[in-house]
């Protein structure tokens, strides 16, 4: 069977969503997140966590073969799968409130 190109969905995280004090652990709390977050991925597709320090850079970025997708673009690729990018992001940020917690040792 013919592996299908996998599809990068670069996540950028807000510093602010870990608490006032974010900043200091945002790029740590990406690392730790990354391999957990794609154990639990669709495999048609890869999450890439990053901190969102640049408020000009768009907090959800499709890109496949390492070509940036636009919003249509990468609604017609979602929906080619049978989901849409707001159910995923739904799931992930569901996966990643669990992940902050576990983070700071809550869980």
């Amino acid at each position: 069977m013919p592996n299908k190109p996998v599809v990068e969905a670069t996540y950028r995280l807000e510093p602010g969503c870990l608490g006032p004090d974010g900043a200091q652990y945002i790029t740590e709390f990406c690392q730790f997140a990354q391999p957990l977050v794609s154990s639990h991925t669709p495999a048609f597709m890869q999450w890439v966590l990053t901190p969102r320090f640049d408020k000009s850079l768009p907090e959800l970025e499709f890109s496949l073969a390492g070509r940036v997708l636009t919003d249509s673009q990468a609604e017609r690729l979602c929906s080619s799968y049978q989901t849409d990018a707001d159910t995923l992001v739904e799931e992930l940020n569901h996966h990643l409130m669990l992940l902050i917690d576990q983070y700071f040792g809550r869980w």
